[in-house]
């Protein structure tokens, strides 16, 4: 019996996500798991407190397709089979969580850039993931590319 069946690999598409995926890869090969990709997108109106004098429809339709492209990179990069490609549009701590309940998760594997003083006080997804998570959490320490 694994330990992992289930792994849940939340990106945010930035340039270290080589490092996550390389990492989940291993555990995924080593577990014989099924492997689910997410990446959260928050929504524009979050970031402005809904008050915005315009309609956003069409800038998050475009994040949305460039976010499923970038993934869709990711998934044929990781070398392993991908059980599930999904781009969610919320907050990203409450969409993983939901998700992990929703497909049964035994690990989720995000990255963690290791903050220091005023962003470690306030947190970080990692460290939020981690919080509410009813599953294991692998926090990958990921090392800004240069």
């Amino acid at each position: 019996m694994s330990l992992y069946g289930k792994i849940l690999l939340a990106l945010d598409l930035s340039a270290e996500c080589d490092q996550l995926i390389n990492k989940a890869r291993e555990i995924a090969s080593a577990n014989s798991a099924e492997l689910y990709l997410l990446h959260v997108i928050e929504p524009l109106s979050f970031a402005y407190g809904g008050d915005v004098p315009m309609d956003l429809t069409t800038i998050q339709e475009q994040l949305d397709e460039h976010a499923h492209s970038r993934l869709n990179k990711y998934a044929e990069k990781i070398g392993y089979p991908v059980k599930e490609q999904m781009v969610i549009t919320g907050h990203t701590e409450t969409e993983i969580h939901r998700l992990a309940k929703e497909k049964a998760i035994d690990l989720i594997v995000v990255g963690s850039h290791g903050r220091h003083g005023l962003a470690l006080l306030l947190g970080s997804t990692a460290n939020s993931v981690l919080h509410g998570a009813t599953c294991d959490v692998l926090a990958v320490r990921v090392h800004e590319e240069k």
